[in-house]
């Protein structure tokens, strides 16, 4: 699980979620390496497969159904990425706060930037990737490479890169071995990078943007879930401003988590 725990409205972290306080050589590279059992493998080929052919009916007229919308075409897809419906490719969003894009990290484009926030002490007390840009590139590539469970993303609002977003699988992740996980479950990571965007509300609004980005683009997924540390009172109120509610204390290997769920069923609800 990657090594986030923070808070951006507390204006000390950056908002995180669905992991454990851990550095990149521990439950992160478990989340990475976890292998895909064989009947889940041949399930998402069977749902890509429908999905498919539902498209190609509806192009040619032909079927009772009305294809999945699809996504915007990515300008960069990493391997595997039909695990999260395509994420690079999601679009931009507007919002309260203005234009949002969740656009997919680049090592050669985006290392020195990310490098530099998780270096901010604030930060690298709980994802613990300060150090050399080696540190982070390692972390990138890792998931860059992988099989598409966990995607790295920048977040740009209004044009400015702020933020840095892990949009994953959390049915996929150790996450899922401590609670009761439904298959699509979708997990989010969140870091605000500079000082000025933490502590005053900003986080809260991405956060309900881009769970309801997940939602909008993943219609298998039923629920987006969150594990800030429970004692990160002012993350855990951030994700209850973003309408996740809380669901259980759970025990993970370095912290008690408060697990946040975002519902589909709730979200215009809360």
């Amino acid at each position: 699980m990657p090594p986030t725990d923070a808070s951006t409205d507390a204006g000390t972290a950056p908002i995180t979620s669905l992991s454990s306080d851990t550095g990149p050589d521990t439950d992160s590279q478990d989340t990475l390496d976890l292998r895909l059992p064989d009947e889940l493998v041949a399930l998402f080929a069977e749902e890509a497969e429908a999905a498919r052919g539902a498209e190609r009916a509806a192009e040619h007229g032909g079927g009772k159904g009305t294809a999945k919308p699809g996504p915007v075409t990515p300008t960069v897809t990493p391997t595997g990425d039909d695990l999260l419906d395509g994420v690079g490719g999601w679009g931009p969003v507007a919002g309260p706060v203005g234009p949002f894009h969740l656009v997919l990290a680049r090592i050669d484009r985006d290392l020195t930037l990310i490098s530099r926030w998780m270096n901010d002490p604030a930060v690298a007390a709980f994802w613990e990737l300060a150090g050399p840009e080696t540190v982070a590139e390692d972390h990138l590539r890792a998931q860059l490479d992988g099989d598409g469970r966990s995607v790295p993303c920048l977040g740009v609002l209004d044009g400015t890169p702020m933020s840095y977003w892990e949009i994953y699988r959390a049915d996929l992740d150790p996450l899922a071995r401590h609670y009761p996980a439904r298959l699509h479950d979708t997990g989010i990571h969140l870091l605000i990078g500079p000082v000025a965007n933490r502590g005053r509300g900003l986080g809260s609004a991405l956060l309900r943007a881009v769970s309801d980005l997940v939602l909008d683009r993943r219609p298998s997924c039923t629920r987006v879930v969150a594990e800030p540390d429970l004692r990160n009172t002012p993350s855990v109120a951030a994700f209850l401003s973003a309408g996740f509610r809380f669901s259980a204390e759970v025990d993970l290997p370095d912290k008690r988590a408060a697990l946040m769920v975002r519902d589909r069923a709730l979200r215009d609800v809360l």
